[in-house]
C-alpha cells in the first residue's frame, strides 16, 4: 500500500458496484481501471497517468470514488474539537478527500478510541520524497490525536508484484522501515510490521485474512482490481492482506479488550479500492468501516501527469540524494511553467499550476504568506523560472539532509524495537 455511508461492494457482479452517499443512486466503475469520467486519468493501485499537464482531476476522482471533499466545514470542526489549527497539507488540498473522517471527529470529541494505519511497500532500497507524504501526516495525526499507530510493510505485495525474491523483498522491508523510522515516530506508539514475517508470528492476522477472503468473490476483485485468467493466485488473494490491519483484532496485544476498534488510515488515494473492498466487508464481520483521509499525487519531476516514481531514478528526489543531485535534478528536469523566453515570460507570468518547483514548495514551505508571495510573483511573472527552482531546492535539500542524519543515527536496537510484538502505551 502506499484514510455519512460511503460505497459498498454488491457482490457477484463484473463491476464494482457503488452506492453514492445519501442519494441511494447506483454507480458502477468499470472493471481493473478507475479513471475519470473523461477517461483521460488512470488511478489504481499501481498506475497513475494523466494527459493534463495539472495532473489528475480530483474534483472528478472523488465523485468517480463516492468519497467526501475535505470542505470548511470539516476543517473548522476539526480545529474545533482538537484545539489546533489543521496540518498545512489539509490547509492546501494535499490532502483533499475523505471518508468517515466525521466519525473519527465525534470518537475524539466523545474520548472514545480508534487507532491509525497506513503502510508502504517496498520496491527499492530508499524512499523518495513523495512517500514521506502519508507518513508525515500519519505522525501529526498520532500527535494531534494521542493514538496508536500501526505500519504494514507489504513485502509479500512487492514479491508478487515485482517478481522479486522473497529474501530480497524483506531485506528491502528493513530498508524502508529505517527511512520510516527515521521521521520521528513515538516507539511507545508505534507498531511497524512486515508481512512475509510478521504472519507468521501473529495468528489473530491470518484468521482475519481468511474471514475476509470468504467474504470475497474472485468475480469481485476481478471488478476492483481488474485481475485477470492470467494472474497468479497471489495477487487475487493479497486485498485481504492489506485489509487484515483495519480489523482491530489483528493486533490483540495492542487492543486486548473484544470491542472492536475504530481505525483511520491516510493515504494516498490509488490505495482507495483496497479499502472501499474492506469497507463493505467490516461490518459483515462485526467491525466498524475504517475511516480514510486520502492525499492527491507527488508529482514527479517531469511534471504532473504521473507520480514521482522509486523505478525511475531522474523523476524522483530520493532520500539518498546528495544536495549536489537535488540541485542538479531540480534544475535539470523538473518541469517548468514558464514561458519560453525571459521577455515572454515577464510580460505573460507563469503557471504556477503545472510548475513543479512550485509544487514542491506547496508541499515542503510551511508559511503560507510566503507561498503565497512566491505564487504571486511567479504569476505575474516578477520572479522567473530559476528563481523559483532555487527557492524549491533551498526548501527540499535540508529536508533530506536532516532525514539522511536522523537515519544514519539509527542503530540495530532501535528499529527492533519497531518491530517487537508489545502493547503500545496511548490514552485510551
Amino acid at each position: 500500500m502506499d484514510a455519512s455511508e460511503s460505497p459498498g461492494v454488491t457482490e457477484g457482479v463484473d463491476a464494482l458496484t457503488l452506492t453514492t452517499p445519501g442519494d441511494g443512486k447506483v454507480e458502477k466503475v468499470p472493471n481493473g481501471v478507475e479513471a475519470t469520467e473523461d477517461d483521460s486519468d488512470v488511478v489504481d493501485p499501481w498506475n497513475v497517468a494523466s494527459t493534463n499537464d495539472e495532473g489528475i482531476d480530483y474534483d472528478k476522482l472523488i465523485k468517480r470514488f463516492g468519497s467526501s471533499k475535505i470542505d470548511e466545514e470539516l476543517i473548522a470542526r476539526f480545529e474545533k474539537i482538537t484545539g489546533k489549527p489543521v496540518h498545512h497539507f489539509i490547509r492546501r488540498g494535499i490532502f483533499f478527500s475523505h471518508r468517515d473522517f466525521h466519525t473519527i471527529l465525534t470518537l475524539k470529541e466523545q474520548g472514545k478510541p480508534f487507532y491509525l494505519y497506513t503502510g508502504r511497500g517496498p520496491s527499492s532500497g530508499s524512499l523518495h520524497i513523495g512517500h514521506l507524504i502519508p507518513f508525515y501526516m500519519a505522525k501529526w495525526l498520532q500527535e494531534t490525536f494521542d493514538v496508536p499507530l500501526v505500519i504494514q510493510l507489504t513485502d509479500d505485495e512487492k514479491s508478487l508484484w515485482k517478481d522479486l525474491k522473497i529474501e530480497e523483498a524483506i531485506k528491502l522491508a528493513y530498508e524502508n522501515a529505517k527511512d520510516i523510522i527515521a521521521i520521528g515516530f513515538d516507539p511507545e506508539k508505534t507498531f511497524i510490521f512486515n508481512d512475509l514475517d510478521f504472519i507468521g508470528k501473529c495468528p489473530a492476522m491470518y484468521q482475519n485474512m481468511i474471514r475476509i477472503q470468504k467474504c470475497v468473490t474472485f468475480n469481485q476483485v476481478k471488478g476492483i482490481f481488474g485481475f485477470g485468467d492470467s494472474d497468479i493466485i497471489g495477487k487475487i488473494s493479497f486485498p485481504a492482506v492489506q485489509a487484515a490491519p483495519a480489523l482491530s483484532s489483528t493486533f490483540p496485544f495492542i487492543f486486548t479488550g473484544k470491542k472492536p476498534v475504530h481505525c483511520l488510515i491516510p493515504c494516498a488515494i490509488d490505495q482507495d479500492p483496497y479499502f472501499r473492498m474492506t469497507r463493505d466487508v467490516a461490518p459483515r464481520l462485526g467491525f466498524p468501516k475504517c475511516a480514510l483521509i486520502h492525499s492527491s499525487f507527488f508529482p514527479a519531476l517531469q511534471g504532473a501527469k504521473s507520480k514521482m516514481s522509486a523505478s525511475e531514478q531522474n523523476s524522483a528526489v530520493f532520500l539518498t540524494d546528495t544536495p549536489k543531485q537535488i540541485k542538479n535534478k531540480i534544475n535539470k528536469y523538473a518541469f517548468s511553467g514558464g514561458r519560453a523566453t525571459v521577455e515572454e515570460h515577464r510580460k505573460l507570468g507563469g503557471n504556477p499550476d503545472v510548475d513543479v518547483a512550485f509544487q514542491l514548495l506547496k508541499f515542503f514551505l510551511e508559511n503560507d504568506n510566503k507561498l503565497e508571495e512566491v505564487r504571486v510573483a511567479y504569476k505575474n511573472g516578477d520572479m522567473l523560472t530559476g528563481e523559483l527552482k532555487k527557492l524549491a531546492i533551498e526548501a527540499v535539500s535540508p529536508i533530506v539532509e536532516e532525514h539522511q542524519k536522523a537515519r544514519k543515527a539509527l542503530t540495530d536496537e532501535t528499529v527492533a524495537k519497531y518491530f517487537e510484538i508489545r502493547p503500545l502505551k496511548f490514552a485510551n
